[in-house]
């Protein structure tokens, strides 16, 4: 484990999860300078930090590059939007942002000699035909559809870091992040549980697509945060992708009903037709997570979407 100051630079810090990894890794006492373009975060959350003399902001689109002033120990990249409604707004964009945005920070781990850090997706496995999902899985991703700009745009870049790790040596670490939720969500971000929580507070349907059997494994973003930071922490790199999520599956319609019995809303549910290419199901096979990092998630289902709706409660 490193215990010494690391000096970090975080893309994507003013997002849902980029707001939470800046509030843990001040809280261990490293200096960030986060970067966001805003387009997808706010800054709002990140208010808290900016008085903090070991964060600093910088507004800034990754796909071009940067003159940082400084040497960074570590470069963590979260810079993407990751709900399917902002991805396909400007899907040009998104790929460019996974693509040009991982050469970038690439090149400047090499010259700072830093660990880079990865933020990729369950999406790299497509619509799954085996389920719990393991790394070794290849996937199953419809390369020219409405979803491939993220999707591949991710697993290009996952392609890049293993690419630089044999070529140049570099310390490269790759993280496939499943279905996340908790406070700092936005209510319009088109995810699963903001959208459910939002519609029960406003008392709108619930809208789900599908019959609602599809499936998704919910982990609560504290409990990411910390298998993220066991990762950066880690004393050497891995061979392989590591897939962070919680296990437990749990069917859109299943969701909906605790949303609904959680705000005691009257609201009823409401089928629409699936969109193209979404997952019938995505369960993490998290064995590497808990033998190289120790790590599983914690935090059950009730409490994490009753501590995301007393969330919800204070911003609508």
């Amino acid at each position: 484990m490193h215990n010494y100051q690391m000096n970090i630079l975080l893309t994507g810090a003013a997002g849902f999860l980029g707001s939470h990894l800046t509030y843990r890794l001040l809280d261990e006492g490293h200096k960030i300078v986060g970067l966001d373009d805003l387009s997808t975060g706010s800054m709002k959350n990140l208010e808290s930090f900016l008085s903090n003399p070991n964060f600093s902001f910088i507004r800034h689109d990754v796909r071009r590059s940067y003159e940082f002033k400084d040497k960074f120990d570590a470069i963590l990249n979260f810079a993407c939007p990751a709900s399917p409604r902002h991805y396909q707004l400007d899907p040009v964009k998104t790929i460019e942002t996974n693509f040009l945005g991982i050469i970038n920070f690439l090149h400047l781990a090499l010259e700072s000699n830093a660990i880079l850090l990865q933020a990729s997706t369950s999406e790299v496995y497509g619509d799954p035909d085996i389920s719990p999902q393991p790394e070794e899985y290849w996937g199953n991703v419809n390369p020219i559809g409405v979803r491939s700009c993220y999707d591949e745009g991710k697993r290009a870049a996952e392609t890049l870091c293993f690419d630089y790790r044999r070529q140049y040596g570099l310390d490269t670490r790759v993280i496939r992040i499943f279905n996340t939720y908790g406070p700092n969500m936005a209510h319009d971000d088109g995810r699963v549980v903001s959208n459910f929580i939002y519609q029960s507070l406003t008392n709108k349907n619930l809208t789900i697509f599908g019959d609602g059997s599809q499936s998704r494994s919910f982990c609560y973003v504290d409990d990411l945060v910390e298998g993220i930071y066991r990762v950066l922490m880690a004393p050497s790199s891995f061979e392989t992708p590591i897939n962070l999520g919680n296990p437990q599956e749990l069917s859109m319609l299943e969701v909906a009903n605790l949303v609904l019995k959680l705000t005691a809303s009257s609201s009823e549910i409401e089928f629409l037709p699936l969109p193209a290419d979404d997952p019938k199901q995505r369960c993490p096979n998290i064995a590497k997570a808990r033998e190289l990092l120790g790590w599983e998630p914690k935090i059950e289902i009730l409490e994490g979407l009753s501590k995301t709706i007393e969330y919800f409660k204070g911003v609508l």
